[in-house]
């Protein structure tokens, strides 16, 4: 339980502050291509990880269909969709919209993981809710600004592919090689994003300055490599609703961390 407490926490604060990080990032570097090498920077540790635990980091040949369809889910699904949404949606705001991920997966797994919603599951929910309209407020409904708005429904559809991820890793790989399975999962998906940004991104006026390097190795080791074999290891543990809800706290350290950053 004092293993499970303490990497809920690491996760939520790292993950409190990597909005501020990738903003930093996305000024010099453009987002697919952020997120492609987000994704392979994380994937590299893994496999150097497993390879000192002598642990075989080779997937099965009936492994690779459910690897292919996590990094689906997380790389043009999550983390495409989020990056490119960041570039107009400040820091704080998306964090917010992100977490709207426990939302659904507490939804969801009462339909597909026989987690039954109970009264408390409930009433999380409402206060859960209610937390994120009070905190954006009528801006997300009422924006002028079409840009923005597709930047948040971007952002949202990034929360709904990550709750569906969950809800598959939570199906297919609760007794899987969580480190193999993650490291797999960002290499491929590291691929993946990177012919997108071939096809639709232009390379020039890339700037690789300290700031955006720096926000990349973060983002990649912490953000990424750490925090997702953390939170994967989580959710084999325990329910998925249960353990999505506990992240409620991030999009308020995401506020709070970019309201230091704009002082």
């Amino acid at each position: 339980m004092i293993r499970m407490v303490s990497l809920i926490v690491m996760v939520t604060l790292i993950w409190g502050y990597t909005w501020v990080t990738m903003k930093i990032g996305l000024k010099d570097i453009p987002p697919f291509l952020f997120s492609a090498l987000r994704m392979l920077i994380g994937a590299v540790p893994l496999f150097i990880l497993q390879s000192l635990r002598r642990k075989p980091w080779v997937p099965a040949g009936k492994d690779w269909v459910p690897i292919g369809t996590m990094s689906l889910l997380m790389s043009l699904g999550y983390f495409g969709p989020l990056t490119y949404g960041m570039r107009f949606v400040s820091s704080g705001q998306t964090s917010v919209l992100v977490y709207s991920m426990p939302i659904i997966v507490t939804l969801l797994a009462h339909f597909f993981l026989n987690e039954r919603l109970t009264l408390m599951k409930s009433i999380g929910l409402v206060f859960g809710v209610a937390g994120l309209l009070f905190i954006l407020g009528p801006q997300v409904f009422h924006t002028g600004v079409s840009k923005v708005l597709l930047g948040q429904i971007l952002i949202i559809l990034s929360a709904v592919c990550w709750a569906c991820a969950n809800l598959f890793s939570k199906v297919r790989f609760a007794n899987y090689d969580i480190i193999k399975m993650t490291s797999w999962q960002l290499l491929i998906g590291s691929a993946m994003l990177l012919c997108v940004s071939v096809a639709a991104e232009p390379w020039t006026g890339i700037h690789w300055g300290a700031a955006s390097t720096a926000s990349l190795l973060f983002n990649g080791i912490f953000s990424t490599a750490f925090t997702f074999v953390a939170w994967f290891w989580v959710l084999g543990q325990i329910e998925a609703s249960t353990a999505s809800m506990t992240l409620m706290a991030v999009p308020l350290l995401g506020l709070f961390f970019g309201w230091l950053a704009a002082r």
